[in-house]
């Protein structure tokens, strides 16, 4: 990682603690934190509250036209991205932006050069474990269950593709599958990002 650092973007799966990690840094260096579920969002978690047409997107389609869905949609989001960006880039201000969105394949293609991108990853049993908790998996009807269960192996899917796609693309991995790791991580970053330039 870089001495000093102006911005940042971290990449991931749902639930692997991008908007956690984010939200910390942010606060600690005083930066603008941006998510990509604010500028454009894709059929969300099927509970707590969700629309009907939600929980029947994940209860009724496969898990391959799930996962196809979800690309077409970091597809669409593609140029409102590079848009944010460029707002960021007129007004000056250091940002941290995080979201799924982020797929290391579209990094070339935003003016996010002095960026520092990195993408979480965790181990699938660990992400599946906590969605589980995170949705109370155990104690929904029937339905539900079938709707967590589609979300979850989307973002298992997603998890492997983003790790491959980082891997291709030379964007940095980092493992917080420990609790331990991802305070560390938030530690170092911290630090970079509180000397950043100016």
């Amino acid at each position: 990682m870089a001495a000093k650092l102006r911005n940042l973007c971290l990449l991931g799966t749902s639930h692997v603690g991008k908007s956690t990690c984010a939200r910390a840094l942010g606060s600690t260096a005083g930066m603008a934190v941006i998510s990509t579920d604010k500028l454009g969002r894709h059929p969300g978690r099927p509970w707590t509250d969700v629309p009907k047409e939600v929980e029947e997107f994940y209860q009724h389609l496969s898990d391959d036209t799930i996962h196809w869905f979800l690309r077409v949609h970091h597809e669409n989001m593609r140029p409102v991205i590079q848009n944010c960006v460029a707002d960021m880039r007129q007004a000056n201000s250091a940002f941290v932006l995080e979201g799924s969105a982020l797929r290391p394949e579209y990094l070339s293609f935003w003016d996010i050069s002095d960026a520092l991108s990195i993408c979480l990853y965790a181990d699938n049993e660990f992400l599946r474990r906590r969605i589980e908790a995170e949705s109370d998996h155990a104690a929904q009807g029937k339905p539900m269950k079938i709707a967590i269960d589609r979300f979850i192996e989307r973002s298992l899917r997603e998890n492997d593709a983003l790790v491959e796609a980082a891997n291709r693309h030379g964007v940095p991995l980092f493992d917080v599958t420990h609790v331990t790791s991802a305070k560390s991580l938030i530690e170092k970053l911290s630090a970079q990002l509180k000397s950043r330039p100016s």
